[in-house]
């Protein structure tokens, strides 16, 4: 009786051993407890994070994750989220980054930690190749078909200046940047407003077919990677690691990969 007191004894702190190691996927405490960083991200959002034709996770953002991860030692895992819960994803230690074209805001700033900006996120004008139409500056799009994405920061912005959208000859609306695109190679638009890192990611793929123009129309925002806010331990390691791929280089091929041109805002 002792020898099978003994053994069950045993056998229950073995079981809660196991137990109190495994799981622990929602405690908040995955990166520190598991040495694995997990990083939060809209699996949609094609270039930076986005499923493959394999249903695998890929993206820009996805490499440089990878490549910094990768230098501090960690495994890196990267989680499908409610966008629209992303703020909650974080605090409650689900997620432990969000690391997928995240603009730096004011507002998210009272809730999150951020890195420093690593993208400017511009809204440019994109031509037929070879027809840039003499187009220096948004009010040469004057008398131009103009196209840009429907409930896209370039549609909120030309919306609001009456002055401009007034100019153009017509201006339509897309449900996706794709079709905006077909209609510019296809001549039924003269120029299509649109965020850069999706319209180089289009170009890319497209390289004769279309011209970006250094034509920004509206505001400029800034991508950062966001952290708890009370994580400066991991937002400085993390930052750190960044800082070294952009240094050497890698950053740079990884952007060049992707976008056809170095978009890494250097320090």
């Amino acid at each position: 009786m002792k020898m099978k007191k003994l053994l069950l004894t045993a056998g229950l702190m073995v079981s809660m051993l196991f137990t109190g190691c495994g799981g622990g996927e929602d405690t908040g405490g995955g990166a520190a407890k598991e040495n694995k960083i997990v990083v939060g991200l809209d699996d949609e959002y094609a270039p930076m994070g986005f499923k493959d034709e394999n249903n695998q996770i890929v993206g820009f953002d996805v490499d440089l994750a990878k490549e910094a991860t990768k230098r501090l030692g960690s495994e890196v895992e990267f989680k499908a989220i409610d966008w629209n819960s992303k703020e909650a994803e974080l605090k409650s230690g689900r997620i432990d980054v969000l690391w997928n074209g995240l603009d730096i805001t004011p507002e998210r700033q009272e809730n999150m930690l951020f890195s420093d900006p690593y993208m400017d996120n511009r809204q440019i004008i994109f031509v037929r190749t070879g027809d840039d139409q003499g187009i220096a500056a948004e009010t040469d799009l004057a008398g131009k078909a103009v196209g840009t994405q429907s409930g896209s920061t370039a549609e909120t912005y030309i919306n609001s200046q009456a002055e401009l959208q007034n100019s153009f000859n017509e201006f339509k609306t897309y449900g996706d940047y794709v079709s905006a695109f077909m209609d510019l190679e296809n001549g039924r638009l003269d120029a299509v407003v649109c965020d850069e890192i999706v319209g180089r990611y289009y170009m890319a793929k497209h390289p004769d077919a279309l011209q970006a123009l250094n034509v920004t129309v509206g505001p400029v925002t800034q991508f950062g990677i966001a952290f708890a806010k009370e994580n400066t331990e991991l937002r400085d390691k993390v930052q750190k690691a960044f800082d070294e791929i952009v240094a050497d280089g890698t950053a740079t091929k990884i952007s060049e990969q992707w976008f056809g041109a170095d978009l890494i805002k250097k320090k």
